[in-house]
Order: structure tokens, then sequence, then C-alpha cells
């Protein structure tokens, strides 16, 4: 897709540990531009043309975070996101030139962490990615799990299962479990999990999509969703996750 390239500077930014990305962009300019761009800051970005190539380098190698255009060849990247998700948790970015509430809250109920429209500064897109990876890495309870009833929380390893049975969950769903697993027990108002979930992001999509968010989540860990066991809904106050022995 051809976008308005961002112009490339130095970035000043101290060398951190190596982040690795893959760029789903098929404008081989700009991918080129922001490839540079992002290894100035410790972010090796591997590049992937269209969806069916980003599948492939994802089978094949780990990265840290996706960044996903959205009017791609063939398979556009609303598909390729749900594609990823029935796979992967992989922390997901869309980069776009779509910048309306209605594709971004798409893209989100489709399991995309963040969503940057084109043109942008890079600067901002570095930054959505460590505010992403930073939420992506909540602080751990003492215990090191949380048990409730056949719900396992394990944060070391990022694993979340029912009953035994290993849950796909998307980085923010993940992010909304642990928040309410660290409270078990209370309340959490929609604006606490925002505050809690979101961080530096200021998208307005984001903060209309939280009960998608919680919606999704529960379709995957509770036995019966429209009668939460575990996630459970207090009217007019919020939300919270239920303790069980």
């Amino acid at each position: 897709m051809a976008g308005n390239a961002p112009a490339v500077a130095a970035v000043g930014y101290p060398p951190a540990a190596v982040t690795r990305a893959l760029l789903v962009e098929d404008d081989r300019k700009l991918a080129a531009l922001l490839q540079e761009f992002l290894a100035q800051a410790g972010v090796e970005a591997t590049i992937a043309s269209d969806g069916v190539e980003a599948l492939r380098q994802l089978s094949a190698e780990r990265f840290d975070i996706l960044l996903v255009d959205l009017m791609l060849p063939g398979m556009d990247g609303l598909t390729l996101t749900r594609r990823i998700r029935e796979r992967w948790n992989t922390p997901l970015i869309m980069v776009t030139a779509r910048g309306d509430d209605a594709d971004k809250i798409v893209g989100l109920e489709l399991g995309a962490d963040d969503y940057l429209a084109k043109p942008f500064n890079p600067r901002e897109l570095l930054a959505r990615i460590r505010a992403v990876l930073r939420r992506a890495v909540p602080d751990l309870p003492d215990e090191g799990k949380f048990k409730s009833g056949e719900l396992i929380i394990d944060f070391a390893a990022r694993e979340v299962t029912v009953a035994a049975a290993r849950q796909s969950l998307t980085a923010h769903e993940y992010e909304i479990l642990c928040a309410l697993a660290r409270h078990a027990g209370r309340v959490l108002s929609r604006d606490q999990l925002l505050e809690m979930v979101k961080g530096d992001s200021a998208d307005e999509a984001f903060d209309r999509s939280i009960d998608v968010h919680v919606s999704r989540l529960r379709q995957k860990i509770e036995p019966d969703p429209r009668h939460p066991r575990y996630v459970k809904t207090v009217r007019g106050a919020g939300y919270l996750l239920a303790r069980e022995s």
C-alpha cells in the first residue's frame, strides 16, 4: 500500500536490548525506512510484504511484536490479524492509512493491541511499540500463579489454562485478566481497568472497546459465558474476578 513515508533521522535513544518485530507492509520504500529507523532504537524489524509471507515468518521465527498494515495485497490486514490470533498471542499493532473509529474498533475486536494511522511520526510508532511491550509484562504477584476453580494463570509463563486446557488470549485480554487477578475479589471500575491496562495509550477506540475485550475473554475462559463463573459484572460498578478454592 502506498503511504506517506516518515522522514528518518537519528533517534537519539540509548542502546537497549534488541526487540524483534515483524513488519507486514507492502510499500517496500516505507518498510525499508521504518526498518532503518527502528534499528537505531534497538528494534530489529523483519519485513513481510503480504499476509502469506507474514504467516510463514511467524511459523519459522519468534517475534516480540507485530506491525501489520491493514491494506495488503491478497489477504488484508484484518483477515491476517484473525489468522494470527488463531495461533499466536504476540502483541500486535495495526499501522494503516485507514484511521476512522469503525476500523479501529474492528481491529481491536479482532485482537490488535493498538492502532496507528498514517501518516505518522516514526517516534510515535516507537513509543507505541514500547508501551505495548510494557503492558505485555505485568507485575507478577508474589505467588507466581493465580488459581480460581479450574482457572489457572501462570504469570511467569504467561499461560492461562481452564480445566488443564491452554487458552489463547490476546495481549489485552491477558492484561485485563491479570489486572483482575491482582485484585481478585475486589470490584474494579471500567476506568480503573483502563488505567491498569491501557497505560500510555491515548486511543479512544480502546476506551470504548474494553467491554468487548471482557466479552471475548469470557468466551475463552468461562464454561458458560452467559453466566460467568470467573469474570463477573457488578452492575453500575465494574468487574471482579471471583476467588474460588
